[in-house]
């Protein structure tokens, strides 16, 4: 389990590929005044993919990724790429960070200098991390699983695995969002000794409270949070269901179409994140386009979706987490948990409620996840 040096470069024959495929788009109608409601709107689709072809620079792009520190490791003979930057403080604490979908190991690109050297950013060097951010098995330049089973647990002992045998760390600290929430808690459910505490931005669909047969055993908080969540699965969880039941159906079409796996991830981004409906207020064509790139050049949009069935059909059940808990809700990520739910079943000794950003927190408000991952974890720094 060889720790070795990674370096992105991209050949010209994949972004030859693309250039031509982007030439020759076959363009599909729009029902008249739809806009975003049916899906992806054709006239904002249109206009980013102009400047894909004609802009865009992806050169440029892989010089600015390759400013970090970049490794990769074979661990459960899956090669693993991931981010690893030195804090420059007198105590950096180690920080594991795991991404999400549709997102990759970009959603913490900003945040990384913010927590490797707080002083240059008005913090205090003493709040220092050393962070690690690991592309999922099955997306961006991590490889991509031969077989089932890849779930959220088994993830969590990798990133056991990748600190500890590897990067040589005997305790850590570990945050996530979206899928990356789901191996955050299992670290902490199955390797609790390991862990300084976690910090998370979500904890997913609770499909306790979905599947709960008693509204009376429900507090109205609750209660809510399983309305909104009902109405949000049926008028945005589509990709969910398809996802987890036929993700090798989704991956032939996505695969083969640039243009179609940017509608499919740009719907995403801009329903889930604090934009009032205009990406830009939140995202550069660049950043739209690199992190949709990483996917393109990996061909690892199926693999990726494939996560969705493996966490429908092989996780196992996750249990109370006793380790110190900071959770940082952002106001329009998708459904924001009960506060009663997550005292229960997690040990949270800090509850942020942030006064703006979506579902992609660290792209959109680095800053207040950054200021938030840095209290929660100062107290607890004693411990190192």
């Amino acid at each position: 389990m060889t720790v070795k040096p990674f370096h992105i470069h991209v050949s010209d024959e994949i972004l030859n590929d693309l250039k031509q495929r982007l030439d020759r788009i076959r363009w599909p109608d729009q029902i008249e005044d739809s806009g975003w409601g049916r899906g992806t709107d054709l006239s904002y689709l249109k206009s980013l993919v102009s400047y894909w072809r004609d802009h865009y620079d992806w050169r440029a792009q892989e010089s600015k990724l390759n400013r970090f520190a970049q490794f990769q490791s074979n661990i459960d003979g899956i090669d693993i790429h991931f981010v690893h930057e030195r804090g420059k403080g007198p105590n950096a604490l180690p920080l594991i960070l795991t991404h999400g979908w549709p997102d990759n190991y970009l959603r913490y690109e900003k945040i990384i200098p913010l927590l490797t050297d707080p002083a240059s950013y008005g913090g205090n060097s003493e709040d220092a991390f050393d962070v690690i951010v690991p592309s999922l098995p099955g997306f961006g330049f991590s490889g991509r699983p031969s077989h089932p089973g890849v779930n959220n647990f088994h993830i969590s002992q990798m990133w056991a695995k990748l600190m500890t045998e590897q990067l040589g760390y005997t305790k850590f600290a570990a945050a996530g969002g979206d899928i990356g929430s789901g191996v955050t808690r299992y670290l902490a459910s199955n390797n609790p000794e390991l862990l300084f505490g976690i910090h998370l931005t979500d904890v997913g669909i609770i499909r306790s409270l979905m599947a709960s047969q008693t509204e009376a055993e429900l507090t109205e908080e609750e209660r809510q949070y399983k309305k909104n969540a009902s109405e949000w699965i049926s008028n945005e969880g589509g990709y969910m269901s398809i996802q987890s039941t036929k993700p090798q159906t989704l991956a032939y079409g996505l695969s083969d179409s640039p243009v179609g796996l940017a509608a499919w991830i740009l719907e995403k981004l801009r329903a889930w994140s604090d934009c009032n409906g205009d990406l830009s207020q939140k995202f550069s064509e660049d950043e739209l386009l690199t992190l949709i790139m990483i996917y393109w050049v990996t061909n690892t949009i199926g693999s990726s979706a494939n996560m969705y069935y493996e966490n429908s059909h092989s996780l196992p059940p996750l249990g109370r987490i006793d380790v110190p808990t900071g959770i940082a809700l952002f106001p329009v990520d998708i459904v924001l948990p009960p506060k009663s739910w997550a005292m229960r079943n997690l040990n949270v000794t800090r509850w942020t409620t942030m006064p703006s950003g979506g579902h992609f927190t660290a792209m959109e408000e680095p800053e207040l996840l950054a200021n938030d991952i840095r209290e929660f974890f100062r107290p607890l720094r004693m411990d190192k």
